[in-house]
């Protein structure tokens, strides 16, 4: 790597940094376990919902189900690729589109728990429908708007919105990815000052093609900072109808297939001053705070799948016989459905936990948002691959063919399909990996790389480096002593209080742990991905055991059903031996030969492996 590509990689760091939400304001459970300390009491009583929210709640779920029921027809959509536009009234019509808005602004106003509760219900019908609800409330215009807007802007856009105006958010471009350091969309202010000049494409943007209104990021003009450039990113409201929008393309894809995806083009277009939300530079760091809420979509959507992959396995299980006895009776199958049950427990666990959180205001959820939408996508679909998998022939048909031939017309193979985007939409897996593991390791990164940071003036460092070693000459000596329990338990079984204490030991493991690695690889810690993800699954897991624990302590007090003590048993327990696999798995010898692979497979070296092949139309 040249010096020019040190510095093009610096920038994008700086970028992604200067995104970042800087302070920590509201205790983040997740955070703490991160440096060691269970902080039971943040996470227990399980906040569930009041007896008034719950009220509304279901009748918001009795309504949606007769919209989806009569209007949305899953097979026909992933059939023809086209969402009716009679479907997207009915839902429109009933205020669906507008959940999130406040009913100020004409919307239904609904908890994120209620609207949590919601996407189970779409999730579980239709990965279409689930995705264009998404993506315009949870990504779209109406949330940024409504955290960032200015009153005239809320004015003028939200009863829209609430109305079913649909909307979409606009990052990613043919070039960039998850780098946007590299964007090359442009808003120019126009010599009036009246106007932006918006140029420039976006890829992938989910509702754009059919949106009355978009989110867009931009570069805005560089400015200088310690003599360097800053890139700019801003965010701006675009009106589709304005002269220049262009759709180059509509996307297709392996799954979700009725939804609204393409290549949008702006050429010139004059963009009202007033349609930029927030200020000059704020663009990515609005669109980072959005996810916070904008990612529980995803979790609700897993549960709904987990949930209905259950009900059809329990009838698979019970009905299907082979070698003489129902295959739900055979041991390997057995294990398969006990630990789907034990997942969709707990992803449940995680995705309300966190959407209280969110009501309740009381929490930094960036992490915990960022794990429920990282676990629930990888989780729900190693729980429909294994539904497809016990079905065998029946779960690769299609659900036309089955019932077509007389059978019930389960639609695994879809449902699957339509699940793989969970893990790259709004960050994918490897994205969310990187972003947890940067937060997690925020009071290491302020301290130990503060001090190596050659930005830093040396008085600066020295200064830093006086705080560093107050905060680590208290820190450090504690993650070695024993944390007295101090968990308020009155229904778990002592099987699942030695969970508690599990993970009141793991964190503190955990936050050694972390710390010696940011010790020994220091700046070049960025490298190390493989170690990164083994922390952040280790972090994931102990706060899915802390969700099911205190949701499971919640329902035993008014139910003391031993199928509860159960399943979360079950879970911990196998969550406990996935995070002894990370813990053990972060050998420096494996990791040196997968990269030595690696390195030899992109020079072609493995030329030798690839003959006999179809390659571009030719046989080699």
């Amino acid at each position: 790597m040249d010096i020019s590509d040190n510095k093009e990689k610096q920038h994008s760091l700086d970028v992604a940094e200067d995104s970042r939400e800087q302070d920590w304001k509201l205790p983040s459970f997740t955070a703490e376990l991160f440096q060691g300390r269970f902080r039971w009491d943040l996470i227990h009583p399980y906040p569930d919902q009041s007896a008034e929210d719950k009220a509304i709640g279901d009748k918001l779920l009795v309504d949606l189900e007769a919209v989806l029921r009569k209007h949305i027809d899953p097979e026909k959509i992933d059939r023809t690729g086209e969402m009716p536009k009679s479907a997207l009234k009915a839902l429109a019509d009933k205020g669906f589109f507008g959940m999130k808005i406040s009913k100020e602004y004409g919307g239904l106003g609904v908890s994120i728990f209620n609207y949590a509760r919601a996407m189970q219900l779409v999730g579980s019908w239709c990965g279409s429908t689930a995705v264009w609800l998404s993506a315009h409330q949870s990504i779209g215009v109406p949330q940024p708007l409504a955290l960032f807007g200015t009153l005239e802007q809320k004015q003028k856009y939200l009863p829209r919105l609430a109305k079913g105006a649909i909307s979409a958010f606009a990052l990613t471009e043919p070039d960039v990815g998850s780098d946007p350091a590299k964007m090359s969309t442009t808003a120019t202010l126009s010599e009036d000052g009246a106007h932006y000049i918006l140029n420039g494409e976006k890829l992938y943007c989910t509702n754009g093609p059919a949106a009355e209104l978009i989110v867009v990021m931009a570069a805005t003009p560089s400015i200088k900072v310690r003599g360097q450039d800053k890139k700019q990113i801003t965010a701006f409201i675009l009106e589709t109808d304005s002269p220049g929008f262009e759709v180059v393309h509509k996307c297709s894809f392996m799954g979700i297939r009725g939804i609204s995806n393409g290549l949008l083009r702006f050429n010139n277009i004059k963009v009202p001053k007033e349609n930029m939300i927030g200020e000059l530079g704020q663009g990515l760091k609005i669109a980072l705070v959005t996810l916070n809420a904008g990612r529980l979509t995803i979790p609700a959507v897993s549960t709904g799948v987990g949930k209905l992959c259950m009900t059809y396995l329990q009838k698979w299980g019970n009905e299907r016989v082979q070698w003489g006895q129902p295959i739900g009776q055979h041991e390997a199958v057995g294990a398969r459905l006990a630990k789907m049950t034990a997942d969709t427990f707990a992803m449940e666990s995680v995705s309300f936990i966190t959407a209280s959180f969110a009501d309740r205001k009381n929490a930094d959820i960036r992490l915990e948002a960022a794990m429920a939408k990282y676990f629930g996508s990888e989780v729900a679909y190693k729980i429909a691959d294994d539904t497809l998998q016990t079905r065998g022939g029946r779960g690769f048909e299609t659900s036309e063919s089955l019932r077509a031939r007389g059978e019930d017309a389960v639609p695994i193979e879809r449902i699957l399909r339509d699940l793989r985007i969970n893990r790259i939409i709004e960050g994918t897996s490897d994205i969310m990996q990187l972003f947890i593991a940067r937060e997690a390791m925020d009071i290491h990164v302020r301290y130990i790389m503060g001090v190596l940071d050659k930005h830093k003036s040396l008085k600066e460092k020295s200064k830093l480096a006086g705080k560093a070693a107050l905060f680590y000459t208290k820190w450090y000596p504690m993650q070695w002593m024993p944390n007295i329990p101090s968990f308020q338990t009155k229904h778990l079984s002592r099987q699942n209080i030695s969970h508690l204490n599990y993970i009141n030991r793991t964190a503190k493991q955990l936050a050694r742990s972390l710390f010696h690695t940011m010790g020994l690889y220091q700046q070049k810690l960025e490298k190390e991905q493989l170690i990164l993800a083994a922390y952040v699954d280790i972090g994931t897991y102990l706060f899915a055991m802390a969700a099911s624990l205190s949701r499971a302590e919640m329902i035993l007090s008014s139910n003391p059903d031993e199928s509860v003590q159960d399943v979360v048993n079950l879970f911990c327990t196998e969550a406990r031996e996935i995070i002894e696999d990370r813990f053990n798995g972060m050998g420096h010898h494996h990791r040196k030969l997968l990269g030595k692979v690696n390195a030899q497979f992109l020079k072609g070296r493995y030329e030798w492996m690839i003959t006999d092949i179809m390659r571009d139309g030719k046989n080699t």
